[in-house]
């Protein structure tokens, strides 16, 4: 048990109201929560002070059990005959595999265990038929894709009892870096939910928001990369048909992540970098002149290094955004100029292409051939380190705008020459077996001679940014281990590295390039070195 009947009996008298105990969960007695009882070992209940729905803690409850005569979180209440009491109560689920049941006098309805990262209510009309005492509180029940634990809060059970908690000490001032949330509603706002995470978990939810109203929120974090997601339910976004709403986060005062119009959802993720105590944090990208100052003189893998410690830890802006980038950024102005989506894998640099993409009308989407759709080309596939990881998942500065269906064909196969296509493009990118001499035997994807030089310079960008972790992604994945060579020196297998320079060589910088390079500075605040100072990857590569 995690709280003793005499425990329970002495808050009795207080609760001659149907009034529930310590109904907020701020309360606590040690480990456990004063005025509830466990059943058993079925479900362990701890103090949990960031997903919190009122106050400041609400009940973390752990369930380990499909056994439901082991899951209940119950207390007695007493009530009156004639008398009709509203019990509900809050729930907030992070898995999916775990339902939770209100339980007042019996069992009652049931949470939705498919809504995650949110709190949602769960109600019941109570009819006293006499007077006495009855059970009220939770039980827990495993669904498809339960694993045999999953945490589920509970918080603000009403009609509720409060019991003072003890004094605490004030908070001490933010040693980290100051973060501002600042949130106005649309004219809709219980439509409008919001969640901050970091590399932990859920850092703080927002729900039950009042109409045009401002909310402001500061936290103190750590070096790290965090993810703001912002949902409305109707799909009209917070702006602009019914109120003017809009978000905006500051990172040590510089504005991060901002947004008003979307669907459904918007997510936009910030990394905040290590910073000296004291001195606030920041994002602030440095001067351009002075960008690659840190670097002068250095040559080979100390080269590398330095040009690490100044493009790490740039501001992701999250997956969903690249879109928004290519709305803006990936348009054709130089080769017909006509302004549809540069797609690197059907662009014809010397006439017509057989399709144009118009930017996000024609977005991926579903696509049965060539010319459906448009999407998101991880150059760098993604399945090389882990999936969505962020900050890679985003990273702007090897993330093309391509043909959905040649993208599936490229699938996660590495670049390389093929000798023998069995798959063409519209533009002359093949899928085959790799060509004699090339250093590898297996199937490889050679897109046309334009953009092998800023594919390259992707490559290199990729060496170089993670630096720190790319060394341990060489067994992810068949080919990544074709790749790369798991060190984080010279990071690529002999037989790559030497086409990447051939490919850097032989097709130079290009302005189309350096205009990316400058939009994806402003997008995420790092740039790609190889595209500013070509001469880097020689000083680099060649040197050692």
């Amino acid at each position: 048990m995690t709280l003793t009947m005499l425990a329970v009996a002495s808050f009795a008298t207080l609760s001659s109201a149907a009034e529930v105990v310590n109904g907020g969960f701020e309360s606590w007695q040690g480990s456990a929560v004063a005025g509830w009882d466990t059943i058993d070992s079925g479900i362990q209940v701890k103090k949990e002070v960031v997903i919190v729905k009122q106050g400041n803690a609400s009940g973390a409850v752990t369930v380990l059990t499909g056994s439901q005569a082991d899951t209940d979180l119950l207390q007695q209440v007493d009530v009156v005959a004639g008398q009709n009491y509203q019990f509900s109560t809050w729930i907030y689920h992070t898995e999916g595999g775990v339902k939770a049941r209100l339980y007042v006098d019996g069992y009652q309805g049931y949470s939705n265990e498919g809504i995650l990262g949110q709190w949602q209510q769960v109600s019941f009309s109570y009819n006293a038929t006499s007077s006495k005492k009855i059970a009220v509180g939770l039980r827990f029940y495993d669904t498809a894709g339960f694993d045999g634990s999953e945490v589920v809060y509970v918080d603000d059970f009403q009609p509720s009892l409060a019991i003072t908690p003890p004094p605490v000490d004030p908070e001490p001032s933010c040693t980290d870096t100051s973060v501002d949330l600042m949130l106005t509603t649309d004219n809709y706002a219980s439509e409008t939910s919001w969640q901050l995470q970091g590399i932990n978990g859920v850092i703080d939810t927002g729900s039950g928001l009042a109409n045009a109203t401002t909310y402001n929120k500061n936290y103190c974090l750590a070096a790290g990369t965090y993810q703001f997601t912002i949902n409305d339910a109707y799909g009209d976004g917070i702006c602009c048909s019914y109120g003017s709403g809009a978000y905006e986060i500051k990172v040590a005062g510089q504005t991060v992540a901002s947004g008003a119009t979307f669907a459904k959802t918007d997510t936009k993720e910030f990394t905040i970098t290590a910073t000296e105590p004291g001195d606030g944090g920041g994002t602030t990208p440095p001067n351009l002149e002075t960008y690659y100052t840190p670097v002068e003189g250095l040559t080979g893998y100390d080269l590398k290094t330095g040009l690490y410690n100044i493009i790490a830890g740039h501001n992701s802006q999250g997956y969903s955004a690249i879109w928004t980038f290519y709305e803006n950024h990936s348009l054709d102005t130089y080769y017909e100029n006509d302004g549809s989506i540069l797609d690197i894998y059907s662009e014809n640099p010397t006439g017509s292409e057989n399709y144009n993409y118009i930017k996000v009308t024609n977005q991926c989407g579903s696509y049965s051939g060539e010319g459906g759709c448009y999407n998101r080309e991880h150059s760098f596939p993604k399945s090389w380190f882990g999936g969505t990881a962020e900050p890679m998942h985003s990273d702007i500065h090897h993330i093309f705008a391509t043909d959905g269906f040649v993208n599936s064909k490229r699938s996660n196969y590495p670049y390389g020459e093929v000798g023998s296509a069995t798959f063409t493009s519209s533009n002359n990118s093949k899928l085959g077996s790799a060509a004699a001499g090339l250093g590898y035997t297996g199937t490889v994807f050679e897109p046309i001679d334009e953009f092998k030089g800023d594919l390259a310079r992707a490559y290199f960008y990729m060496a170089t940014r993670y630096e720190n972790v790319i060394g341990s992604w060489e067994k992810i994945t068949t080919y990544s281990d074709v790749v790369l060579n798991g060190t984080s020196d010279q990071v690529f297998e002999n037989w790559h590295l030497s086409m990447l320079l051939r490919w850097h060589q032989q097709d130079p910088v290009s302005q189309a390039e350096r205009d990316r390079n400058n939009a994806a500075f402003e997008h995420q605040g790092n740039r790609n070195p190889y595209v500013d100072h070509p001469e880097f990857v020689g000083l680099i590569w060649q040197a050692n």
